[in-house]
């Protein structure tokens, strides 16, 4: 079978490939980081750019932001991989207070980890290594989003120097990874696609990007002294299959599908994780299954609704805070259609994974599913620092519009 007319081989394997990456951004940004999760791809990640370090004699910053929400094995495996490399990293491993996504809840749509306030219900203390300490970096201010973060650091960290974040994404793991790398709009280097420009010096890297999850565990088998995380170990024995495997916060949108191995890997974690944040339980027994509980898959109507009432019986039971954002989003939605086709009101019925069919189904699955950010309708997150200056406008705008 004929590969497709994107794919161009390279010639060389994807191992060999990847340390050409890696040497040429030593060669090209004086400032380099790696942004390390303790996943199994950020892991080899680090690994890599961490023996191109040692063979130039070049220290590189490393990056964990600790979510608190995590298994007691990645920390210990994080904290393994920084000792290991103690010799060429700047170690920068952050127990801050940052806002995340609480996808389980629409009376706590989103929990602050780390919150000084809420200490007795911390998951876990964090380790000794830590940065706690809210003035350690100068742009950082209490109520951040981790998405504000992540880039900010970037920018401190480069100094207004060229510096090179190296991201262990790959492009087989999602449509959305796979854009990431292959946007025809974006700006990147030198013509390198896999480097995204992220404003002023800093740039994004990703030398693992074509590299499929069986190349990631081959390097393992390859290079058996080279440490790893043992969760995957668990993973495995808990009935998940090689590419089902994730690593990461357990409240968010996608990752609250992995809820229920918490209980199963590290049950002694587990009611800890539960008392957190609200919802957590229903989360690790519905986040599983199809219907309307959660908004997953295929979802229906209840007799003698529409779309559209229905949609206006779930904004009627939620709280009225998290209803009200909702219907902010909503009334964006349905004012920007209107301008493009549907001056009478977007249809009730319709496709819910077609971006371009607007519906009320489709916010009906937005509004099941809790998407906060109702990215299912094509909205990007909004700036806390800008939040409660765009309540103020979408306010008067709604009264404007008349919408919702």
């Amino acid at each position: 079978m004929a590969e497709p007319a994107w794919k161009h081989g390279l010639g060389i394997d994807v191992l060999t490939a990847a340390r050409q990456r890696i040497a040429w951004v030593f060669d090209n940004f004086p400032r380099i980081y790696v942004s390390f999760s303790a996943g199994k791809d950020s892991t080899v990640m680090l690994h890599l750019v961490a023996e191109e370090a040692r063979r130039r004699g070049k220290r590189i910053g490393v990056l964990l932001v600790d979510l608190e929400g995590q298994y007691k094995l990645t920390i210990d495996h994080g904290l393994r991989m920084f000792c290991e490399y103690e010799d060429v990293i700047e170690p920068y491993w952050v127990a801050l207070p940052l806002v995340l996504r609480n996808a389980v809840s629409q009376y706590q749509p989103r929990w602050t980890c780390w919150d000084p306030e809420a200490r007795k219900d911390w998951i876990r203390e964090p380790p000794e290594i830590a940065i706690t300490d809210e003035s350690f970096f100068p742009f950082f201010r209490r109520g951040m989003e981790f998405e504000e973060f992540v880039p900010e650091f970037g920018h401190w960290y480069g100094g207004g120097k060229m510096c090179a974040c190296f991201v262990g994404i790959r492009t087989g793991e999602s449509l959305n990874r796979w854009r990431t790398i292959a946007a025809g709009k974006k700006r990147c280097l030198d013509g390198k696609t896999w480097t995204s420009w992220l404003g002023d010096a800093l740039y994004n890297v990703y030398p693992i990007y074509d590299w499929r999850t069986e190349d990631i565990w081959r390097y393992h088998g390859k290079h058996p002294g080279k440490a790893y995380n043992a969760l995957y170990d668990r993973m495995y024995q808990a009935g998940l299959t090689i590419n089902q495997m994730r690593i990461c916060q357990p409240y968010g949108d996608d990752q609250r599908k992995g809820l229920w191995l918490f209980h199963i890997i590290e049950p002694e974690t587990w009611g800890r994780v539960v008392a957190r944040v609200n919802g957590a339980n229903q989360g690790a027994l519905y986040a599983q299954t199809t219907g309307n509980i959660l908004g997953i898959g295929t979802i229906s109507l209840p007799p003698g609704h529409t779309w559209k009432s229905y949609a206006e019986l779930l904004l009627a039971s939620m709280p009225e805070r998290t209803a009200d954002h909702y219907k902010d989003k909503i009334a964006v939605f349905l004012h920007w259609w209107a301008q493009r086709g549907y001056p009478d009101g977007i249809p009730d019925d319709g496709p819910i994974n077609d971006r371009n069919v607007p519906s009320w189904k489709r916010i009906c699955k937005a509004l099941l599913r809790n998407d906060y950010w109702c990215k299912g309708l094509s909205f990007s997150q909004t700036n806390s620092a800008s939040y409660e200056r765009y309540k103020k406008i979408m306010k008067a705008r709604r009264k404007l519009w008349g919408t919702i």
